[in-house]
């Protein structure tokens, strides 16, 4: 039996219905082979990051406990981005840029992962409240390898220009 690894996805979108983006793409999470969806945190209202000349972002996280190896969660999650319409630059001019769906795996397990195109954790993961803030709402003592728990990276940065959306706004 192959074991299973829990994986945190970081979810956000800036364009079109973005709720509604963010939710289809919790589905689809959902759906991939050998994967099994935990939780989702709420949404939340982020000010743009990188650059500010855009609409606000909606972010979320999602747990998922997953068979797929992580480049094969990886390549799965860019084919979700790519069927909500997510076009991503070959030069990487749209970096930090509006986008309808954008997916960061953010943790898988335990593991610390540097290989091209793959980097796990996140590798800014400790300094980003629109990741921070959604997950440790759904896993408050889970730990970023190489900084500690994520509720003390938290705690270390400044949370302006984040809104948690009420819960009748679920994912």
């Amino acid at each position: 039996m192959t074991s299973l690894v829990s994986a945190y996805i970081g979810l956000g979108s800036n364009l079109g219905d973005s709720a509604a983006v963010l939710r289809a793409a919790v589905r689809a999470l959902a759906g991939l082979p050998g994967s099994r969806l935990v939780c989702a945190s709420r949404l939340y209202r982020t000010a743009a990051w990188g650059r500010t000349d855009q609409p606000d972002f909606l972010n979320a996280v999602a747990q998922l406990d997953t068979a797929l190896p992580a480049r094969e969660l990886l390549a799965a999650m860019l084919g979700i981005e790519r069927d909500a319409g997510r076009a991503r630059s070959a030069d990487g001019s749209d970096r930090w840029g509006p986008r309808t769906l954008d997916l960061d795996l953010l943790l898988y397990g335990e593991a610390t992962i540097a290989e091209a195109g793959l980097h796990v954790p996140h590798p800014h993961l400790h300094e980003r409240a629109f990741a921070l803030a959604p997950l440790v709402e759904i896993a408050p003592d889970v730990a970023i390898p190489g900084i500690g728990p994520a509720r003390e990276a938290l705690a270390r940065i400044d949370l302006g220009g984040i809104e948690a959306l009420p819960p009748e706004n679920p994912l």
